[in-house]
């Protein structure tokens, strides 16, 4: 392509080039509209995904409350995802080898790692889902998996017999990227089918069992005033936003695929907002449906399969679930992390070993604690992780569309040499906005966790924290176009340079 042309005849450095991160060519760019819009169909259809309609829920919202919260919260999301999925269509690369036009060719290591460590947390997430479904299955026919000695200290929160099985699943999700990815395809389609019908099985238990979609719906919200609703919906809101912060950043690595920008932009705009608020809405009504029929809130729909009566029953969900959950997990936590590792060595770690690695920070970062409850999935996780990501957004689109006006020199990307060496390899101002963009949102997180007491932290600060993903993507954005703008020449010679590169 014309704008990849360089007047360099340098060749592209082994430590930044590999095959899974070089340019994608024109000739396999065939991914359209649907294809998009089925991408975000196959992930917006999973378990994680209803139980942040039914967290909400179980937080104190009426139903339409919460579907209101997650279409926003999704709508805002695809702007970023839009606007970075650009030059992964524009030029054919991953993210990682984008983040390099921003950060540097070394810097850029710093947002894929924040965003590989992040698919390592919603790959321990979905692991620990698919072995919990393990246990409910087993446990229904071996009961004294549930009575076996605890072995994990109690502050772990970790029961034997779910332990067990979580690890049985980690070791397959292992030996599936052992196997390579194209074995997973299979599982896809058996997940693109069943989760739909398990879904529309649920939800006609919900109707049936709680009379009717009349008294669902008629639940109320359990907010005594504007004020505590406000309270709860501006960090929800920043929860849902971050839900998908992870994809806005790293969707280049799938747009790098498409024959056009408006095959990225019209797939992704049937696919993400509407899918996500049809599936959120069955998570809604079945979790209503439970405080009526249980007469208690149950957000966690492997707990609430668990209560069904048949023995079979909750076996063949389990079975499937577990299966749906596998397919999932390489598909949206697998790939992505690992070309975030294998940027970081490319001649040395592999997509397998970065699949490996993966696996690993999965288990580390305690994923059943992440999960424990409504308040801890939105609060401690998905707002935490929004504030890292947040200000990456802000950088990468900053640059991309005001310094560098959609132009980038493709070649030099993977030179060690060419303009994004800027200080040894690492763009400063970048590193320093990113910095500055995080900064605002640590005291209220230290106060959310309990680190610090919320006394010793002003109030208005500590409530940044429930904007985390929105100051982070402003602030940093800002600060990154003030310290850029100190180097206007610089600027100057990086637009002359790609616009002789073009016309090349």
């Amino acid at each position: 392509m014309m704008q990849e042309a360089s007047t360099s005849a340098r060749a592209p450095s082994s430590s930044l080039y590999s095959e899974d991160l070089a340019p994608v060519p024109p000739e396999k760019r065939t991914w359209n509209t649907w294809n998009y819009a089925a991408l975000w169909i196959s992930m917006s259809l999973c378990i994680p995904t209803y139980m942040l309609a039914s967290s909400l829920i179980e937080g104190g919202m009426n139903w339409w409350q919460a579907i209101f919260t997650i279409f926003l919260g999704n709508t805002i999301v695809l702007i970023p995802m839009i606007l970075n999925g650009h030059a992964g269509a524009k030029y054919g690369i991953p993210f990682p080898v984008f983040a390099r036009a921003s950060f540097g060719v070394k810097g850029a290591n710093i947002p894929a790692l924040l965003r590989a460590i992040v698919a390592c947390g919603w790959f321990g997430i979905q692991t620990w889902i698919g072995g919990f479904s393990l246990y409910q299955l087993l446990h229904l026919w071996i009961p004294s998996l549930g009575t076996l000695p605890a072995i994990f200290p109690a502050s772990w929160g970790l029961q034997t017999g779910p332990a067990i099985t979580f690890l049985l699943f980690w070791c397959l999700n292992m030996y599936v990227v052992y196997l390579g990815v194209e074995s997973i395809r299979k599982l896809l389609v058996f997940k693109a089918i069943f989760l739909p019908v398990a879904a529309l099985a649920l939800l006609y238990w919900a109707i049936n069992a709680g009379n009717g979609l009349g008294p669902i719906l008629e639940q109320p919200s359990k907010f005594p005033s504007s004020n505590t609703f406000l309270n709860f919906f501006f960090p929800a809101l920043t929860g849902m936003v971050g839900f998908w912060a992870t994809l806005s950043l790293n969707i280049p690595d799938f747009t790098r695929y498409a024959i056009s920008q408006r095959a990225q932009v019209r797939g992704q705009i049937i696919g993400l907002p509407p899918s996500m608020t049809m599936f959120s809405f069955i998570g809604v009504v079945v979790t209503s449906a439970t405080a009526i029929v249980y007469g208690t809130t149950i957000w966690d729909p492997l707990v609430l399969a668990g209560r069904f009566d048949s023995k079979l029953l909750v076996s063949v969900a389990m079975i499937a679930v577990a299966i749906s959950t596998l397919a999932t997990n390489i598909a949206a936590n697998i790939v992505s992390p690992a070309n975030d590792f294998a940027n970081l060595w490319p001649s040395r770690i592999s997509f397998r070993k970065g699949g490996y690695i993966t696996g690993v920070i999965g288990i580390l970062i305690f994923p059943w604690k992440l999960i424990a409850d409504p308040g801890g999935y939105i609060f401690t996780w998905l707002i935490a992780y929004s504030s890292l990501l947040g200000p990456v957004g802000g950088i990468m689109i900053t640059d991309y569309y005001f310094i560098r006006k959609q132009r980038l020199n493709t070649k030099e990307l993977y030179e060690h040499y060419g303009q994004y060496q800027f200080s040894n390899g690492f763009n400063i101002p970048a590193v320093s906005a990113l910095l500055i963009g995080i900064l605002p949102n640590v005291p209220g997180f230290l106060v959310t966790i309990g680190a610090v007491p919320a006394t010793t932290v002003p109030a208005w600060i500590a409530q940044l924290y429930h904007y985390a993903w929105f100051v982070g993507f402003l602030v940093s954005g800002i600060a990154y176009m003030l310290l850029m703008q100190s180097n206007k020449h610089g600027i100057e010679q990086i637009l002359i340079t790609n616009s002789e590169e073009l016309t090349a």
